[in-house]
């Protein structure tokens, strides 16, 4: 292990980039690294995949709030594209990590297989650090401050807290929040507190054991950290153990994030919005109430920041889709993002905050892994592998 880290920290050196070698040495990072000043980062992904028409368009949106009042008070990239030369795949645990890492990859899931296929498998690994791991490389920033917020129905990424860059990594991952871990946090609890016995017993840390599993690279089997396991804790306390008071899809993403700005004060937090993409079930209304909901769960965070003095005059808020979605009115099942069509490579993205410029439309070409590098510069937190392009009309 010291010689492992000795050969990081002779490398990271070789590159001037001396902050993040110390933190490397073996030597704890809060005896090392300054303490973070900047700007706090909330990052949401507008999720689940949406076509600019239902979002941006003014005479189509379902978007009333992100139009009316965000927009005007911020930077917007409504040209903003996913690989303009249309050689990757544009979907959700992809496009995650587009905007996380900065850098467009051809991902393989490294799941099991279903039958003779991999199906639907979305555990990509990231062979770039995501913009969490620079944060906590150069700053004294704890585990607990860099959140990702999941739902529940994305098991494959609940795991995307790290990549597996040699010099970065789990060392310096983020945490997640979600209903799944929430789960695991319980029973692991149940079966410490001895509410089962004998063959329901069993049963339960099988069930447990598949639980943890899930971020198979970095197994929590003795529990996430110990601000997070107080947090869960707090959660229980309020919603009870059921799963069933608390709020549910989307609207249960914006609790989560809202409880974690209270109690644990997020330095970078992304939060991962899904429900458009219920829409592979058939029906069109599911897509157009997601982004409806969306739009409604931005103005609750608003008011958040707004009105938290942690927050408020020091935080940014981006907020970019991690994918569009096709336009083939013959498809079965409408709104697909599959299909590499040009419509579904279409975002936008839009940067409110202090030293923001406000109210400044980009009417030119943007690209979604410029977002990495562009948080970057806003938290001075260098990012080496990331698409160096910022977007430049951001800073004031």
């Amino acid at each position: 292990m010291r010689r492992r880290h000795f050969i990081k920290t002779v490398a990271l050196s070789a590159v001037g980039t001396a902050t993040v070698s110390v933190a490397r040495a073996g030597v704890p990072p809060a005896l090392q690294l300054p303490d973070y000043r900047g700007p706090n980062v909330i990052l949401v992904r507008f999720g689940g995949g949406v076509r600019r028409r239902e979002t941006i368009d003014p005479q189509h949106s379902y978007c009333r709030f992100f139009l009316k009042d965000l927009v005007p008070r911020g930077t917007f990239y409504p040209k903003m594209t996913i690989d303009q030369f249309q050689d990757i795949n544009t979907s959700h645990g992809e496009g995650t990590l587009y905007i996380a890492t900065g850098k467009y990859e051809k991902f393989k899931g490294v799941g099991e297989k279903i039958g003779d296929r991999k199906w639907l498998d979305a555990r990509f690994e990231a062979s770039v650090p995501t913009v969490f791991e620079y944060l906590r490389a150069a700053y004294n920033v704890p585990e607990h401050q860099t959140l990702i917020v999941n739902s529940e129905d994305r098991g494959d990424e609940e795991f995307y807290n790290f990549s597996n860059h040699h010099l970065y990594g789990a060392q310096f991952k983020s945490n997640t929040l979600s209903l799944r871990r929430f789960k695991t946090w319980l029973l692991r609890k149940q079966i410490a507190e001895g509410k089962f016995a004998d063959k329901k017993l069993d049963k339960k840390r099988k069930d447990l054991k598949k639980m943890e599993s899930i971020d198979y690279r970095h197994e929590e089997t003795d529990g996430q950290v110990t601000e997070l396991q107080a947090f869960w804790q707090r959660w229980a306390d309020h919603y009870g153990e059921s799963g069933f008071v608390n709020p549910r899809g989307d609207r249960l993403l914006t609790t989560l994030a809202m409880r974690a700005m209270r109690e644990l004060r997020p330095r970078l937090m992304m939060i991962n919005y899904t429900d458009p993409d219920y829409v592979h079930w058939g029906n069109p209304h599911h897509y157009t109430q997601a982004i409806t909901i969306i739009d409604q769960e931005l103005e609750k965070l608003d008011a958040a920041i707004n009105n938290d003095p942690f927050y408020c005059g020091n935080t940014v808020f981006v907020i970019v889709p991690d994918c569009g979605r096709d336009s083939n009115p013959y498809a079965a099942v409408p709104f697909q993002h599959h299909f590499n069509s040009k419509s579904a490579h279409e975002i936008f993205a839009l940067f409110v905050g202090p030293g923001i410029e406000r109210g400044a439309i980009v009417d030119k070409p943007a690209d979604q892994i410029q977002v990495a590098s562009t948080i970057g510069q806003l938290m001075k937190v260098p990012t080496p592998h990331a698409d160096s392009r910022v977007l430049e009309e951001v800073f004031a």
